[in-house]
């Protein structure tokens, strides 16, 4: 298996990684912008120009921006693994998606479901019927309680909590600490508590 980026967040997915597996199972780290040799002992190849060439081989985009795992994602189109640490309590009814993250101390509970290329970053909290689409990072320490729903591409700052039964739009930013109270359009930015919205990001 391979990782997509040598960021400091790789260096967590590696961490994850080693909970449950043996480092050796790591191939190598490809990344398009890194001057290093190596990231945590493991060889960074360089940028990645042949995805046929390793097709066979399963890949974990370890950058923690939503919109460039995403671009990634459908540069790579398929073979994806997921990364689960071992101190994570996982719902046995709850749903994680290829391609997602989820780190030390977080809890998924019953029916929740995650979806492809997610975060979930150390210590959140998604509680019961919580639906997380595609390319969501959930920052450390935040809080879904049951039945929220997140829309793509949306990151909930550190610390943010969300009442129940509360729908957030497609690509927001929740600020960190926010409390968020009610429903949030696409592409807002939101802050404060209650949470208020202070910016539309749509481009």
């Amino acid at each position: 298996m391979y990782l997509y980026g040598a960021s400091g967040h790789a260096k967590v997915i590696i961490d994850i990684l080693n909970s449950v597996i043996e480092r050796t199972h790591i191939l190598g780290i490809y990344d398009d912008f890194s001057s290093e040799k190596e990231l945590c002992g493991i060889k960074i190849l360089g940028p990645l120009k042949d995805e046929k060439s390793i097709s066979s081989n399963k890949f974990l985009i370890s950058i923690g921006d939503n919109k460039t795992r995403k671009r990634i994602s459908e540069k790579l189109q398929e073979n994806f693994f997921k990364a689960i640490h071992s101190s994570a309590i996982i719902s046995n009814n709850s749903k994680i998606g290829e391609g997602s993250a989820v780190m030390q101390g977080a809890i998924i509970n019953s029916g929740a479901s995650i979806g492809k290329h997610c975060i979930i970053n150390s210590g959140a909290i998604i509680e019961h019927d919580c639906e997380i689409e595609d390319f969501v990072h959930i920052s450390p320490g935040t809080t879904l309680t049951g039945n929220v729903t997140v829309g793509e591409g949306t990151h909930l700052g550190a610390g943010a909590v969300v009442i129940p039964n509360i729908k957030i739009g497609r690509w927001c930013v929740i600020g960190a600490g926010a409390v968020i109270i009610e429903n949030v359009p696409d592409f807002c930015t939101v802050v404060g508590n209650p949470g208020k919205i202070i910016k539309n990001n749509r481009k």
